[in-house]
């Protein structure tokens, strides 16, 4: 990468906080948790699947009550996607995935990436579940791109600074890299899965000992 790409992504990350939604003060659920178990009900019925009747029956309060908060699912779905986001990118413009070799920012940026899904399993198994059947997981899928566009400019300038196996493609590297990350969410459990720095070991052996240059 060159002089002013970190800057994009800085940019990228500043102007894209989500916005504020939802009225304090309702009894019973706030927005926070409310999110969490639509996000719950998406997951398990998937997005399409799941209406407002679904959604004021798992929580045991009315549609209005939900509607109190929020236009309706497709505010809470974009609401959830955003937390995913959000979270990936703001790690783009941490220190250690921003300065150094590049070898070592794609390194910490797959490292704290599991820490993400860790910590947001719910949210990051819905963004990785969405298809762009709506204006919201459109979006969504366009943010998902703009970041994997980040990693595939780390693996090349990586190969640049030749610390990458010369032998293997960097667009392959990149895909195969989060192919692998994203694919916790399939099998990881927090209870029965290992801790995300365990897990973030695992994933960099299984690659990076082979990605690097001897």
């Amino acid at each position: 990468m060159h002089a002013g790409r970190d800057d994009k992504m800085i940019d990228m990350a500043s102007t894209r906080a989500p916005r504020k939604t939802g009225r304090p003060g309702r009894p019973g659920y706030d927005l926070d948790s409310l999110l969490a178990v639509a996000v719950k009900v998406f997951n398990d019925k998937g997005y399409d699947g799941t209406s407002m009747d679904a959604l004021a029956e798992r929580l045991g309060i009315s549609k209005s009550s939900i509607y109190h908060h929020v236009a309706g699912k497709e505010e809470l779905l974009e609401l959830a996607l955003n937390r995913a986001l959000n979270a990936l990118f703001a790690v783009t413009v941490e220190a250690r995935a921003t300065e150094g070799r590049y070898i070592d920012r794609l390194e910490y940026l797959v490292r704290r990436s599991v820490d993400i899904l860790v910590a947001e399993l719910p949210y990051v198994t819905l963004l990785l579940r969405v298809r762009g059947n709506s204006a919201v997981e459109r979006r969504a899928m366009a943010r998902r791109r703009e970041f994997d566009a980040f990693v595939s400019e780390l693996v090349s300038a990586a190969a640049d600074e030749g610390d990458l196996n010369p032998e293997i493609d960097p667009a392959l590297v990149a895909r195969l890299l989060f192919g692998t990350v994203n694919s916790l969410i399939e099998w990881y459990r927090p209870r029965s899965g290992g801790s995300a720095t365990e897990l973030g070991d695992a994933v960099v052996a299984l690659t990076f000992d082979g990605l690097r240059r001897s």
